[in-house]
């Protein structure tokens, strides 16, 4: 029983270590060690305590076996020491039968066999005594050393218990190092992308900033363009219109001779002479010299050339209109300066003003909308960063909590062991005593 039973330990010690490195492999695949250590740590403990109840199983065995052994020993002795005890009780009669009976050969040579057999048992039980003295001197030391190995044996378990404690809480460490580390690349990895999408934002914003500074710079530029352009229609036109008055006003007059009334309506007179007014004179003089009607040719030329320049110039702001319209999205339902075009300007710049104004509260709202979210990056990051110092400080308590059961459970194998020693203990001494009891009433009752 005991050969089969240490086997059975061996092959228990075998199968220990493989589902150990198992565990390890799984703990250092990673493969959910929250999940899979569970079971695990289960199947690893129920076996402990099955190797263990095979232990204490085959250790009361041997005890047992042990015990009989010594029982039996100790039956043997009582039996030779009854033995010895016998033939010296009955050692006198047979004295006086010898003494009774010395006259023939016969009894004479049976009378020196039985001498030497009176001798003999002295000798014997003396050397029985002497063989009890030394098995019971070798049965203490035996007991001795066998306790002292059984306390050296108990003292290497604990420490192996210990180590193997100190070998899950390492195992354990390395494992929850390589989930933080999971954990942390999986964080890392999160701000990254945080971090490109606020910078893709950031990158839209700015943009837009800048396509905003280009379209305020651009009004600014054509608003410019088109008031100097208004200017240049404004002062043509009045050119034009303060020589259509004056020439309307300073027209040509010939008054004939003998006319001193200025009638006109009489026939003209070879050699009349030309009579206009001082500022119609000095448009003549502008022109230049020479006949009059070269002169007036050249004023209409000119007048002519104005009002070319000034169509020119409509169409010119037309098309930066136009394209004004185009670029800041307006509809293009402006019509041509006309006479009264101060007003269509004075509408154009009160929606571009307008437009501005629109993109200033557009830029402001998305600016405020950027807080906001910043805002909530930052409470959300606050909260995750809480729910993680609680999940840390969980995971401790219950690391914390593991350590303490499996102290608990160590001290409780170790008291078990005591208190099985001390019974088995305490059932030996009782046997003993009994014995003892029983041999002193017998003893007593031999004599």
């Amino acid at each position: 029983m005991l050969i089969t039973s240490f086997k059975e330990q061996g092959k228990g010690k075998r199968f220990l270590s493989i589902l150990w490195r198992q565990m390890l492999c799984f703990s250092l695949l990673g493969m959910e060690g929250n999940i899979m250590s569970i079971p695990c740590t289960t199947m690893l403990l129920t076996w402990a305590e099955a190797r263990l109840a095979a232990k204490r199983a085959a250790r009361a065995e041997a005890r047992d076996i042990r015990m009989r052994e010594l029982e039996r020993q100790q039956k043997e002795l009582e039996e030779k020491s009854e033995k010895s005890h016998s033939e010296i009780f009955s050692r006198p009669s047979s004295r006086n039968s010898i003494s009774a009976t010395p006259l023939s050969g016969n009894s004479s040579r049976r009378g020196s066999g039985d001498a030497s057999i009176l001798v003999d048992p002295d000798a014997s039980l003396s050397e029985l005594r002497d063989s009890l003295a030394e098995v019971e001197e070798k049965y203490k030391k035996a007991m001795v050393s066998n306790a002292q190995l059984d306390n050296e044996k108990n003292n290497l378990v604990y420490q192996v218990d210990t180590l193997k404690d100190v070998i899950e809480e390492k195992e354990e460490q390395i494992a929850e190092f390589y989930r933080e580390n999971e954990e942390k690349s999986k964080e890392l990895e999160r701000q990254k992308h945080t971090c490109n999408v606020l910078q893709h934002k950031l990158d839209e914003l700015k943009e837009g900033l800048r396509q905003r500074d280009e379209l305020i710079e651009e009004n600014q530029r054509m608003q410019e363009n088109i008031d100097s352009i208004t200017k240049e229609v404004f002062d043509l036109q009045e050119t034009i219109n303060w020589k259509d008055k004056k020439i309307g006003k300073h027209g040509l007059v010939i008054i004939p001779d003998g006319t001193p009334n200025g009638d006109v309506n009489h026939e003209s007179v070879v050699g009349a002479i030309t009579v206009v007014s001082q500022e119609a004179a000095q448009v003549l003089e502008s022109a230049g010299e020479g006949p009059l009607d070269i002169r007036l040719r050249k004023l209409a030329g000119e007048k002519e050339e104005l009002l070319s320049q000034v169509r020119k110039l409509k169409m010119q702001l037309e098309e930066e209109r136009q394209k004004y319209s185009k670029s800041d999205g307006m509809n293009p339902d402006i019509i041509g300066l006309e006479n009264g075009s101060d007003l269509q300007l004075i509408e154009l710049q009160r929606d571009a003003n307008r437009q501005i104004s629109e993109y200033k509260f557009k830029l402001s709202k998305a600016e405020q909308d950027i807080t906001t979210l910043e805002q909530n990056i930052g409470r959300l990051e606050g909260q995750v960063a809480r729910y993680k110092n609680a999940a840390e400080n969980a995971e401790k308590v219950e690391d914390e909590l593991k350590a303490e059961k499996r102290k608990l459970q160590r001290e409780l194998r170790t008291a078990l062991d005591k208190i099985e020693e001390m019974e088995m203990t305490n059932s030996h001494l009782m046997k003993r005593l009994e014995k003892m009891k029983a041999n002193r009433t017998a003893l007593l009752s031999q004599q």
